[in-house]
């Protein structure tokens, strides 16, 4: 997995500060960026988090640069529905010798892993043969409505694809660019680093978390799992441990393997 923030709100943390500012002081468009010293940006910043007011943050985004992370993983993080994507197609994109992520149970075990890695290869085998065996149709139909050879040749192509990656696993690996707003990227974090969070998309929440907090630091200061600065929402369901979370997910904490 490779995780880069790729470009931000320029100086989100005074830009939420001003929206704050406007919200509980007669300051005017014209000078609400006044004043706005770090020690007084930090100041707004924090009273946002002690009294629960999120809508101010919603003016920063972050846009992240993602791959080398599982289509099973890509299921998870659209539900996140406030968020904008960019995802590589596999409609247009051809799937040669196509990259996968191992989950670590699986690697760990040398049984499980010889089954996976057949697996795999037995995917990329029939993706191949049915692209194969459609491109060559589709060809034939192309060439018969009068296109040129090289125009079918690339035509037939995507059409064959489209079907063929019904075969892909959920392990195929893919790409995306992803943007949200520091009170979406909040919410996030609630859910994804949460130690009941799947492992994958936990380590996504994590690095991103981390690339936020060097980005933001105050802003982010309480983001990470609902345990951090409150009770588990979990109830029966919750991990058990809390105290250790609350240390993991303190601002400087958040770790970076």
């Amino acid at each position: 997995m490779k995780v880069t923030l790729i470009a931000h709100t320029p100086d989100p943390e005074k830009t939420v500060a001003a929206a704050a500012k406007l919200c509980y002081s007669p300051a005017s468009i014209d000078t609400v960026m006044e004043g706005l010293t770090p020690e007084k940006t930090a100041g707004f910043l924090e009273m946002l988090g002690e009294i629960g007011h999120e809508s101010p943050i919603e003016h920063a985004s972050f846009t992240f640069g993602i791959e080398g992370v599982s289509r099973s993983l890509l299921a998870q993080i659209t539900r996140h529905r406030i968020a904008s994507y960019s995802v590589q197609s596999q409609r247009y994109v051809r799937e040669d010798h196509f990259e996968y992520v191992l989950p670590p149970q699986i690697g760990e075990d040398p049984e499980a892993k010889e089954v996976f890695l057949e697996a795999m290869a037995a995917a990329e085998a029939s993706y191949q043969k049915i692209t194969g065996i459609l491109k060559a149709k589709n060809v034939e139909k192309l060439l018969a409505q009068g296109k040129d050879e090289k125009t079918a040749a690339r035509q037939a192509e995507k059409i064959a694809i489209e079907d063929a990656r019904f075969v892909l696993p959920n392990a195929c690996d893919t790409k995306m660019i992803v943007t949200m707003n520091a009170r979406s990227l909040q919410n996030f974090f609630r859910h994804r680093c949460c130690n009941r969070a799947q492992w994958e998309i936990r380590e996504l929440a994590e690095e991103m978390l981390r690339l936020c907090r060097e980005a933001a630091p105050h802003l982010f200061a309480r983001s990470g799992p609902p345990c951090l600065c409150g009770p588990c929402p979990e109830g029966k369901m919750s991990c058990g441990r809390m105290a250790e979370m609350r240390q993991r997910y303190a601002p400087g904490q958040t770790r970076e393997d």
